[in-house]
């Protein structure tokens, strides 16, 4: 059993509980968060639940089990493309299906199990269940990914994308007409105030910036190109919903059901399209285009009466 025990720091009275423990023992929000469910947050002898606020200066204890984070299964899946491989990075296109990384909960393929099955070798940085991983998808958004192999890019690349100098190109198709046809969403984007696996536009998210520009325009849909700013997890699936054009398909953020059968579609229409990055090898800038697979191009397709 692992113990803390000291004051609520300075500018962290009023924060939430589990979103005041990321921040100060480096958790995850939802480890946190099972901590206090656990009864393990003591503030001044009363116990907090989750969402409880911290009070300032006030004396806090708090009490955990470690916990052993999933392993890496190698796994055959010849579905996961390769886009580009070199000694310092693997650029991958990314079913829909397959996770980024292992994580308590998903028993799927996941995209570092995918290579390890094919014998590639990737940075040992990170976590030990996300090492080489420098930017996720979303199981359910295909498109492309890259993993470092070298340190080095690991290093690199984690800060090109913390300093926004990546460019993430989507393509998604969402329920009605944005209007205008182009434009930037502000939103700042945090946990879901009564969903635990959501995010929602809320007033102490995290500061968040999409640009879309619509492609086409069909009778129940249009196809949008998206460039992100920020990468926020379900960024664009979450702002296109707080516009009232949820990505098509996306059950968990308001799509139409029906519109998304009559689609063939299991999953929210979300692809990401290219990606652009200074290599961290060559420092030339490189860039990758993925795509559509198969049940977006089908869907596309029936919207457009082909």
């Amino acid at each position: 059993m692992e113990h803390r025990s000291l004051p609520v720091p300075e500018g962290l009275g009023g924060e939430r509980v589990d979103a005041a423990l990321a921040k100060m023992l480096g958790f995850s929000r939802s480890f946190a968060a099972e901590i206090a469910q656990a009864g393990g947050v003591v503030l001044d002898g009363r116990a907090l639940g989750k969402s409880d606020r911290l009070t300032p200066g006030g004396w806090l204890e708090v009490s955990w089990e470690e916990k052993r984070g999933p392993e890496i299964v190698p796994v055959h899946l010849p579905q996961l493309g390769i886009v580009h491989d070199d000694e310092d990075i693997v650029v991958v296109d990314k079913p829909a299906g397959v996770a980024a990384h292992p994580s308590l909960g998903w028993e799927g393929p996941t995209v570092l199990g995918a290579l390890a099955g094919a014998g590639y070798r990737i940075a040992t940085s990170g976590a030990p269940e996300r090492q080489g991983v420098v930017h996720r998808l979303d199981a359910g958004t295909s498109g492309l990914m890259v993993v470092a192999k070298s340190e080095r890019a690991y290093s690199d690349l984690k800060r090109a994308f913390k300093e926004r100098e990546v460019d993430k190109i989507y393509h998604a198709v969402v329920q009605g007409h944005p209007d205008p046809l182009s434009g930037t969403i502000e939103g700042p984007i945090g946990r879901h105030p009564g969903h635990e696996w959501r995010f929602a536009v809320t007033r102490d998210g995290k500061p968040s910036v999409t640009h879309y520009t619509t492609i086409e325009a069909f009778p129940y849909a249009s196809l949008l190109e998206i460039e992100l700013e920020t990468g926020r997890t379900h960024q664009i699936r979450v702002h296109m919903s707080a516009q009232r054009h949820p990505c098509v398909g996306d059950g968990m953020y308001g799509a139409d059901p029906a519109l998304s059968a009559r689609l063939g579609l299991a999953r929210q229409w979300l692809h990401a399209m290219r990606l652009g990055f200074r290599h961290p090898g060559s420092g030339a800038h490189v860039e990758y285009e993925s795509a559509y697979p198969e049940d977006l191009q089908h869907a596309l397709d029936v919207l457009a009466g082909r």
